[in-house]
């Protein structure tokens, strides 16, 4: 199994932040790559960003990506954040299975950083072969999929009476894909 996580928000003093963790359960990762360029050229982008992308490709990107298999779970954070509390949480209540391959955090962080976090894992009883930070999310497909997962969660929870995004948000949740969404 192998995690991609990607925040959403936590730049912002007021509103909300939304960490998505994305679990992504597939034999071939490199498959899920394959399937995610593919929707990405179907789309004619060279890769997916939230901030980045018009209404009609989110909800086109969004659609398309509900035929993947993957799971993923939420945790939206009330901002100001601390970002040693979220992820204390995160790790607490979220991330909570033992066949861990690997963890993708979107972001390039410091080294000490890193290793915060597998301390963090090893504290709640998750060993981790493999964590790793990236600053573009370009390389990783499996980021893009959890960034438009955090920007869609954050959306949808700070826009409850738009209905532009709920519905995609409420057919993730119908196909088993949302396991947890939990608010701090």
């Amino acid at each position: 199994m192998v995690i991609f996580i990607d925040e959403s928000g936590v730049h912002k003093l007021t509103g909300h932040s939304s960490f998505a963790v994305v679990y992504v359960e597939v034999e071939d990762l490199d498959n899920l790559n394959k399937r995610l360029v593919e929707i990405n050229n179907s789309l004619k982008i060279d890769f997916f960003h939230w901030s980045d992308q018009r209404l009609k490709i989110r909800r086109k990107y969004l659609r398309l990506v509900n035929k993947i298999s993957f799971r993923f779970k939420v945790a939206i954070f009330e901002n100001p954040i601390d970002t040693d509390v979220a992820f204390d949480r995160i790790f607490q209540y979220l991330i909570r299975e033992k066949n861990i391959r690997s963890v993708i955090i979107d972001g390039k962080k410091p080294k000490w950083y890193e290793k915060k976090l597998k301390k963090e894992l090893r504290n709640h009883g998750i060993s981790v072969k493999r964590l790793k930070t990236i600053r573009k999310e370009i390389s990783e497909p499996g980021l893009q999929l959890a960034d438009a997962l955090a920007g869609l969660s954050i959306y949808c929870f700070e826009n409850t009476r738009n209905n532009d995004y709920n519905p995609l948000f409420e057919k993730l949740k119908k196909s088993g894909k949302l396991l947890v969404q939990m608010i701090f």
